[in-house]
């Protein structure tokens, strides 16, 4: 790009180089703006005569450009693309919905530097009308050769971002405990319900049992009927793993263990199975508080009715301690 002072009169179609303001100190024209005959009229209005401005060369494109082209080939899913002044363009949840990044692909993607993007946390929840990542390109224009650098990544590896939708979410819910479920159910409801409504969710389905493997696997598998997007179990007893009660039920379903303990404090005895692609969690602790733990990290993934793997569990501990 190359920048120089010229005639106001025969600036249009020029980007200004910095922010125009009014004798009074109101801002007139914002930089990055391209100058339009309007444009020249106003400032000839205002007593300017000249001007600093910067044109595209050969092999350059405008910022405003950049930053529609990334954003329109970074993500999928329930959000629209909003353009803001300064060479940025932000994406903004349409719905209630889960936001998935490819971590290792953006960091690719602002290591380049001819744009750079931030998005909300991986797997965080958000609701329609919250921005979920802002694009912001370098000043006035990129070079087109790392733009299509850039663009070539995305197609080869993309979606950078997913705003996965969680439409009329549905939880099932089984209170256990060794003497009775009612008391699980007591101790628990009031806690469980903080937590769903977080989520805009509530327990569609609602058992409780006796603490025993053949109980709960009876309690599961009805659960299962109804196809929730998640099955929790809110235990008054912290397993030692998957081999105690709760673990062997879930196997007893027709469950499988996808992963015991999470990188998460508080929330580390997570266990996480799955039976049909419906998830079941025990977290025995995460029931008793409100405050964030373990469950409240993978709820919104699962509510999308996404398949959280036991790596992506695993991969919770950075930035896992909570409390």
């Amino acid at each position: 790009m190359r920048a120089q002072t010229v005639d106001v009169k025969s600036s249009t179609g020029r980007i200004l180089c910095c922010t125009v303001f009014r004798a009074g100190g109101k801002k007139l024209l914002a930089k990055g703006h391209v100058i339009s005959d309007e444009d020249v009229r106003i400032l000839e209005s205002e007593g300017l005569q000249k001007i600093w401005v910067t044109e595209l060369e050969e092999g350059e494109i405008a910022e405003d450009d950049a930053v529609c082209s990334v954003s329109s080939e970074m993500g999928c899913g329930s959000f629209e693309i909003r353009l803001a002044a300064g060479g940025r363009a932000n994406l903004v949840a349409t719905e209630p919905c889960c936001v998935l990044v490819d971590d290792e692909l953006l960091k690719q993607i602002n290591y380049a530097g001819s744009v750079v993007i931030a998005t909300a946390s991986n797997f965080s929840y958000a609701v329609a009308g919250q921005r979920i990542a802002t694009i912001k390109s370098a000043p006035f224009a990129v070079s087109r050769e790392g733009l299509d650098a850039i663009m070539a990544l995305i197609k080869e590896r993309g979606p950078i971002l997913q705003a996965r939708p969680i439409r009329t979410p549905s939880v099932g819910i089984l209170y256990a405990d060794s003497a009775s479920g009612e008391r699980a159910r007591q101790l628990f409801e009031n806690i469980m319900r903080q937590r769903l409504e977080r989520f805009a969710a509530n327990g569609s389905f609602v058992l409780s049992c006796t603490e025993d493997e053949n109980s709960v696997a009876r309690c599961l598998l009805h659960l299962m009927r109804s196809r929730p997007s998640v099955i929790l179990v809110a235990s008054t007893t912290a397993p030692a793993g998957p081999e105690d009660t709760i673990g062997r039920a879930m196997l007893r379903a027709g469950a499988q263990v996808e992963r015991f303990l999470a990188p998460v404090e508080p929330g580390n005895l997570l266990l996480l199975a799955y039976k049909d692609e419906i998830p079941m969690i025990s977290a025995p602790g995460c029931f008793r508080s409100a405050k964030l733990n373990a469950v409240d990290l993978i709820m919104p993934p699962l509510l999308a009715r996404y398949h959280v793997t036991g790596w992506e569990v695993a991969c919770l501990g950075h930035g896992g301690l909570l409390a």
